[in-house]
């Protein structure tokens, strides 16, 4: 097979480095690791099934050895390409090159044991590092503002420059947890208060992702056991955490995705908050924080043993409050497992 890679993530699986210059062609039998000079060492010792080739114009490397291949057709992913540097390649070769959307993803979306292990590593060190986190907010934490907060959880989570971390972290107060992707406002966290931490670090570049949504009382702590002072958010939240735990103990090898999305969807729809649960169960989880299977209504996806992805159920009243449990879970012998 045929193909071309300028994503950082999707060079790295196929040869273990990258960097953020680089162009990967696997042409045939050879594959090839372009880059500039300012990676030619690290490149040298760490790529592995490919040449290192140092140039100062990638694209005009990539269109000489395309055509001293001679290959008649090359797949690529468009979402990975800008039209510069595709039309570079296009207009100065006779190469057929092929769209495949999601070509790195597809390839990478049942994960090999070493890569369950990395990732329960990374999970589980995710974990640890909300625990530290739910200290930290209680030393300090309370009269802080969304962005103190944040700014914290990112060097707590990140292990003080230790960790990359899969995403800017979500830390909601109250009404801002309410929608999905919060970003930081001045509102301070008091005791009696809801907060919602969305975050997860990277061990040897592959992610973690966990939400905890607590009642802020002094000494909590991110667990999923919470008890809140008003009855309409404990009612809420003990359907979100119903549906989550449903999810993960009857989601099976075998399903299609949509059927674990229902999974979730169909309780809390049932109890009453369907218009509030605003987006899907859940996404798969590896070198990219958002990559396949995604866990949606409409997705005929098939799930499989090796599979890694997210269950996220939530519900969000604007104006008010919004809930997340979330884990990651990988397909084990026809069941999904905790990470």
């Amino acid at each position: 097979m045929n193909y071309m890679l300028r994503n950082e993530n999707a060079i790295y699986y196929e040869c273990g480095y990258s960097c953020d210059n680089a162009l990967y062609l696997h042409l045939g039998k050879e594959a090839f690791f372009i880059t500039d000079s300012r990676y030619t060492l690290d490149a040298e010792e760490h790529v592995r099934n490919a040449d290192v080739i140092i140039a100062n114009d990638l694209y005009a490397k990539a269109v000489e050895l395309l055509k001293h291949s001679r290959v008649k057709k090359v797949l690529f992913d468009p979402k990975e390409w800008t039209v510069f540097g595709f039309e570079k390649l296009r207009s100065e070769t006779k190469v057929h090159f092929v769209p495949e959307p999601d070509f790195s993803h597809k390839k990478r979306i049942i994960k090999s044991d070493a890569e369950l292990k990395i990732i329960a590593k990374a999970a589980k060190l995710g974990a640890k590092a909300f625990k530290h986190l739910a200290k930290t907010f209680n030393e300090e934490g309370f009269g802080k503002d969304e962005y103190a907060l944040t700014h914290t959880a990112k060097s707590v989570l990140g292990g003080f420059g230790k960790y990359d971390l899969s995403f800017d972290p979500i830390v909601a107060v109250n009404a801002n947890a309410a929608k999905p992707h919060a970003t930081p406002t001045k509102k301070k966290l008091k005791e009696g208060d809801l907060l919602l931490v969305d975050a997860g670090l990277k061990y040897k570049r592959y992610c973690s992702d966990r939400t905890r949504t607590v009642f802020a009382e002094q000494g909590f702590v991110f667990d999923t056991n919470q008890h809140f002072a008003k009855k309409k958010i404990q009612k809420a939240y003990d359907l979100v955490r119903k549906a989550h735990d449903h999810a993960i103990m009857h989601a099976r090898s075998g399903m299609k995705a949509k059927e674990v999305d229902a999974l979730t969807r169909d309780i809390i729809e049932r109890g009453g908050y369907g218009e509030y649960y605003v987006h899907s169960t859940g996404h798969g989880v590896g070198l990219d924080i958002h990559e396949m299977p995604y866990i949606a209504s409409r997705s005929d996806t098939r799930i499989e043993d090796g599979m890694v992805y997210t269950i996220e159920p939530g519900i969000y009243i604007p104006g008010k409050f919004g809930i997340r449990i979330e884990d990651m879970v990988a397909m084990v012998d026809g069941r999904a497992k905790v990470l």
